[in-house]
This record gives structure tokens, C-alpha cells and sequence, in this order.
């Protein structure tokens, strides 16, 4: 039997012979029911472990009317709003197995890699903190035009009012602390919406703001499914800001029901790497393109899904590659030594699979891998691949990723940016001038070089163009979608 959250909240993952435990949801600092209930299911065994309550409309109301509330009644200083953050993070770390343990089970992380995402929130709490008291305008030289010479004026950065938090799987903690913790850092209330697929580490997440502190309606969670509550959301115009992480489709359906309100969108993409001739250790660069490839079973949005090789070291690079991927080790989640799980559904594997099996009927070769049991599909590389592939032009979502030859570096860029995405790109090159054009015209939300386009640190601007979104997160920045700018003009001689 395993355990996950506190003596004041607890849920177990369920066994066979163990009673189902049913996690509800938090409105203004109470646990409430909803309508129905939705399983939770063990993404390596197929087990149900839980079940959580959902939404219907009361309850969404409900949770904006707390929300709403809370912003016009609770009215913490930023130092405040610093000490709780801080408190939540120390809570979180405290308690890193049980949200591992958790997180392994409902998103199907290796143990490893799911204590490396608990680290990573623990970070970016403490960013969102350090940001609390780092709000800050900045003063407009009004003297400086005709006839002002007696005018002062500065900006202050005021909260929005509710923010609504829509999370995805693949990261469900981490994302939801970028979400989270800025927009509290920032003075807002929140109405977090986490994945279905992944709910029980939201509610250990929302357990320890209560414990840090936050007052009552500052932080409410909702469960159910995305469509039914986000049409529900979004029909509320007192929610001031929508952050979504997720599909394209999705995120474009929330922009346009969201009209003039604020949204940050962190959608889909197909990332590239470039791999020049001049790299000094052609292996090495292989392997890293693989681990990024496949790591967290591909599902990550800056996952490395297109790499282009330059044609002199293209054969070397692939060996090297299905060497790798070869190597990348599966087996149970608890084990440290475990690289690989399995995809959050079956549903999704069988997609990846058909998609590999179009790419080799128009002629893809497959250098290794291409197999699917239940949920889990094998590392694979492909070559031989076309634009039009979707393996090439789709977000896989999946631990897949193609190799193609280049002869020029300006042959590489073009074909880098002949996509609908544009979140990340990575360049492997020694060249400065290589470097510079790449940095110069790949159409990328962010141009890594010397690393992989999965390269992201919780501190930096970190957002995409073209159909991977708007707006950027990172905490210092995030900040400044979730907060309004006003102009204070002083006439010091009215």
C-alpha cells in the first residue's frame, strides 16, 4: 500500500483488494464533491488507483465566486505572499517521495524522473517567491516633452483579479507551480484546473498552500473533463486571465472563447536540432539528440523530434543514434535504473504506431524500434522521412525522432522553419558564424546553441511563435502577463 500527502489529507494508491478512495475537490479552503466521479488509473499497470470527483456548474461557480472573493477581501503584502510561497515549497520538499510516488503512478515517470520534476517545482516555487517582492515599474521621462518640465510619472504593476491555471500531464507538477506561483507571487486568486489524467498531485499540491497559509478562496481546485469545465470557465467573464498548457486545437478553442481577456498559450511543437559537421564529438551529440527523444516516453513539448545532420558526419550520427536508443533502459517505474515508461494511454501509443506505420508505407525506414506493447512504445528512430510525413510535420508526442541529411547550414534553417511550430530549437556547432545566422533566422521561440532545442531552466522566458503559442513563463516573466501596468502622472504644480 502506498501512502501519498499528509496526516491532515491522505489518499492511497489503490490495490486490488483496497477500498477506492475518492479525491475531492478544494473550494474556498473546503473539500467538496462534485457531480459524478472520473478513475485515476495507473499509467503502467492499467490499475485504477482512485477516482476524483467532477465539476458541474455549481461547482465552477462556486470556485470563481471564492476566488473573486478572496481578491477584493484578502489583501496580502507581498512580503506575505513571499513567506507563504516559501512555506508551500519547504512543505513540498519535505514530502518529495509521496508527490514522486504519485506522480510515477498517474503520469507513468521512472521514480527518477519524477523526483527530478519535484526538485524542478521546488525551484520555481522559489523563483515565484523571490518574485513577490520584486514588483517593480519604473519611472516615464515626462520632462523630456514640451511643456511637462513641471510632471512626474511612474508605473506601478497591479494584479489582474482570477486567474484560471489549466495544466497538462506530462509535467503536472512543475507546469503547475509555473502557473501557480506566479500569478499568487503576483496578488491574484487562482482556479486550477489540472488534467484529468493527473489529478492527485494537484490535490497534495493544494494541501500544502492550505498548510503554508494562503487564505481561504485564494487557491481553488476543480476537477473533470477539459471540454465540459472549460466551456464552463470560460463563459465566466470574471476570470481575468486563462494559462493554458496543452494540444493547438485546445488552446485555440480557449482564445477565442476568452475574446479580450487575457491568455497565455504554451502549446504543441515539433522541435529541431541542427547538427553541423564541425561538432567535436559526433557520439556524444547523437546520444543527447536520443535521451531528449525519448525521455519522459517523448511526451514533452520541446521534445527532440526532427534532427538535421549534416551529410558528412549523417551516417556516423546514425549509428550512434540506434546505439543509443538501444541502450535506453525500460522496466518498472520504481526502479532508479528505469529511462523510460510507459505513454499516458494506450490510446496514445496506438496513434504513435500508426503514425510510424504510414511514415514506413510512404517510404520511412525504421533503424530501430517501431514496436508497441499497451502503453508503451519502443525508442525509435527513423530515416528516410518527408516533410509531409506526420512524424516529421505533427507534434509525435511520443519517444520517436527522425533524422535528415543537410548540405547547407542556410538548407538546415529553411527546412527548420518549414513547420506551423515554433517553440525551441537547439544548434550543435562550433562555428560562430554558424551560430549567428541560426540565431539570427530560425523562427523559434528560443535558439539553443551547444545544447538540444529540450534544453529549459525554470528561470528563463520560455514560449514559443507561430502555432506554439503566446506569451512566455518563467516566473520574472510570467509575471508580467499577470499583471496590469498603470501610469501614476504627477502635476507637482496643480
Amino acid at each position: 500500500m502506498i501512502f501519498c500527502g499528509t496526516a491532515r489529507f491522505q489518499y492511497r494508491l489503490r490495490r486490488e483488494d483496497d477500498e477506492m478512495k475518492t479525491v475531492e475537490m478544494l473550494i474556498d479552503g473546503v473539500r467538496v464533491a462534485g457531480e459524478g466521479t472520473l478513475p485515476v488509473y495507473h499509467k503502467a499497470t492499467g490499475a485504477v488507483v482512485a477516482e476524483i470527483v467532477a465539476a458541474g456548474g455549481a461547482q465552477v461557480r462556486a470556485a470563481v465566486d471564492a476566488a473573486e472573493r478572496a481578491f477584493h477581501e484578502v489583501q496580502l503584502s507581498p512580503y506575505e505572499r513571499y513567506e507563504i510561497i516559501m512555506r508551500a515549497a519547504n512543505l513540498m520538499r519535505e514530502r518529495r517521495e509521496a508527490f514522486a510516488e504519485a506522480l510515477s503512478a498517474e503520469a507513468g515517470k521512472p521514480i527518477r524522473d519524477a523526483r527530478g520534476e519535484i526538485d524542478r517545482a521546488y525551484q520555481t516555487f522559489i523563483l515565484s517567491a523571490e518574485e513577490a517582492k520584486r514588483l517593480r515599474g519604473e519611472t516615464v521621462p515626462l520632462a523630456g516633452a514640451p511643456g511637462c518640465g513641471n510632471r512626474m510619472a511612474f508605473t506601478i504593476r497591479r494584479p489582474l483579479g482570477v486567474v484560471c491555471a489549466i495544466t497538462p500531464f506530462n509535467f503536472p507538477v512543475n507546469l503547475a507551480v509555473h502557473k501557480i506561483g506566479p500569478a499568487l507571487a503576483a496578488g491574484n486568486t487562482v482556479i486550477y484546473k489540472p488534467a484529468s489524467a493527473t489529478p492527485l498531485t494537484a490535490s497534495l499540491l493544494v494541501d500544502v498552500f492550505q498548510e503554508a497559509g494562503l487564505p481561504a478562496g485564494c487557491l481553488n481546485l476543480i476537477y473533470g473533463a477539459g471540454s465540459a469545465v472549460g466551456r464552463l470557465l470560460t463563459a465566466d467573464e470574471r476570470i481575468r486571465m486563462f494559462s493554458f498548457t496543452g494540444s493547438v486545437p485546445v488552446g485555440k478553442a480557449l482564445h477565442e472563447a476568452v475574446g479580450f481577456r487575457r491568455i497565455s498559450l504554451e502549446l504543441g511543437s515539433n522541435s529541431a536540432n541542427i547538427v553541423h559537421e564541425d561538432v567535436a564529438d559526433v557520439a556524444w551529440v547523437a546520444e543527447h539528440c536520443a535521451r531528449h527523444a525519448f525521455v519522459n516516453a517523448g511526451q514533452v513539448c520541446i521534445s527532440c523530434q526532427r534532427v538535421y545532420v549534416a551529410r558528412a558526419i549523417y551516417e556516423e550520427f546514425c549509428a550512434a543514434a540506434v546505439e543509443a536508443a538501444q541502450n535506453f533502459k525500460s522496466g518498472d517505474l520504481m526502479d532508479v535504473h528505469t529511462q523510460i515508461g510507459p505513454m499516458i494511454s494506450e490510446r496514445e501509443a496506438e496513434r504513435i504506431e500508426e503514425w510510424v506505420d504510414e511514415a514506413e508505407d510512404e517510404g520511412a525506414r525504421v533503424l530501430t524500434g517501431g514496436n508497441r506493447t499497451g502503453a508503451f512504445y519502443e525508442p525509435t528512430v527513423l530515416t528516410d522521412v518527408t516533410p509531409a510525413m506526420k512524424v516529421v510535420s505533427e507534434e509525435t508526442f511520443a519517444p520517436v525522432f527522425s533524422i535528415i541529411p543537410y548540405d547547407t547550414i542556410e538548407d538546415a534553417v529553411r527546412m527548420v522553419n518549414d513547420t506551423r511550430y515554433g517553440l525551441q530549437a537547439g544548434v550543435f556547432t562550433r562555428s560562430l558564424a554558424v551560430a549567428n545566422y541560426c540565431a539570427e533566422h530560425l523562427d523559434v521561440g528560443g535558439v539553443i546553441i551547444g545544447d538540444g532545442a529540450t534544453f529549459r531552466m525554470d528561470n528563463m522566458p520560455y514560449g514559443g511563435v507561430k502555432d506554439s503559442g503566446i506569451g512566455r513563463e518563467g516566473p520574472a516573466y510570467a509575471i508580467r502577463e499577470l499583471t496590469e501596468e498603470k501610469l501614476i502622472v504627477l502635476n507637482v504644480e496643480g
